[in-house]
């Protein structure tokens, strides 16, 4: 079996890969700013370093089997060159570092909101373009960090980009702790009129596919330098989700609303506010966060299950109360 190095492999992605590679046997290394104890108390080689050193990237990756690029700066609000020195310097290193050691496999978390404008994507597939214009630093970055790792596939290096939206599950430290904090100071707001539907990706699915997809991955298979969207096997009504979500950690239903169109008014006034007073911190509402919330987004996961057999496994039943037992159980 060869090395595996998972980067970000201490968060919530990056963890549930490793568990599933060293499930499988695999030698698993990881890189990461933090420290992971309870990693290396499971056998994980836990190495420390920042993407943006291309020495440190490139010492990590000796003697590395294949890449899972998970780690990224995530967020809808912050400077511009900070995403794009940690998303996107960091996946050059990523890249350089692969062909500097013969690294043969390279899987990178990329986002669907590559393709977000400010208006509905229904059942969209791969040939999606990207925005004309994108209106947070984020998606942009990750879009630019993706056609890098697309580009760099050739006869020395395998590549490609999975999309796997809304992530969450047990061990979530973004959606479901937010929602819940959200709905127990009574501050969550529906956006829009409710109907918009949206892919969720549970967390076991989301690192599945990292797996078959890397497990297709060679030079003369079709996944090489291909792009793929990833979810759960159906959308869901975005709102009545997050109130089922709400009902099984016994919290109450979203009550209050407001209009997409007043939503994005205020989205563009927070944005004018906090970019001439960055001391502020960051806005509630961006018209990015506003058409998240508003807006369809699900799309085809054809390709990928063609491709490399991606077939999630886990309903949203099963994720419901699996995340329910999680969140109760004290870790929420």
């Amino acid at each position: 079996m060869g090395l595996s190095l998972v980067t970000g492999g201490g968060g919530f992605l990056g963890r549930a890969i490793v568990e599933m590679l060293l499930a499988q046997t695999e030698s698993v290394r990881i890189v990461a700013r933090g420290q992971y104890p309870e990693l290396a108390g499971l056998g994980v080689d836990c190495r420390q370093a920042d993407l943006r050193d291309a020495d440190a990237v490139g010492a990590v990756c000796q003697g590395v089997d294949i890449v899972y690029h998970v780690a990224a700066l995530a967020g809808v609000w912050g400077r511009r060159r900070d995403f794009f020195s940690i998303n996107v310097d960091g996946t050059d290193n990523v890249i350089a570092a692969c062909r500097r050691h013969g690294v043969p496999r390279l899987v990178y978390t990329s986002s669907p909101s590559v393709v977000f404008g400010m208006s509905s994507l229904e059942g969209v597939d791969e040939n999606q373009p990207y925005p004309q214009r994108f209106y947070a630093h984020y998606p942009e970055s990750k879009a630019v960090a993706e056609q890098r790792v697309l580009a760099a596939a050739d006869s020395g290096l395998a590549t490609c980009a999975l999309r796997p939206h809304l992530i969450w599950g047990p061990g979530d430290t973004h959606i479901v702790p937010l929602l819940a904090s959200q709905a127990k100071a009574g501050k969550l707001i529906r956006v829009g009129d409710g109907s918009n539907l949206a892919d969720m990706t549970y967390i076991d699915n989301a690192a599945t596919a990292h797996l078959q997809a890397a497990a297709a991955l060679t030079e003369a298979s079709p996944v090489n330098g291909q792009a793929y969207f990833i979810g759960d096997a159906a959308p869901v009504n975005m709102w009545a989700w997050i109130d089922e979500l709400l009902a099984h950690l016994e919290l109450p239903p979203v009550r209050r609303s407001i209009s997409y169109a007043a939503a994005s008014r205020i989205g563009l006034a927070m944005e004018i506010v906090y970019t001439v007073l960055p001391f502020l911190g960051q806005p509630r509402l961006t018209r990015f966060l506003a058409s998240q919330f508003a807006t369809s987004h699900y799309f085809d996961h054809g390709k990928a299950e063609r491709d490399f057999g991606y077939d999630p496994q886990v309903d949203n039943a099963e994720g419901m109360r699996q995340t329910a037992a999680w969140y109760t159980g004290g870790d929420g």
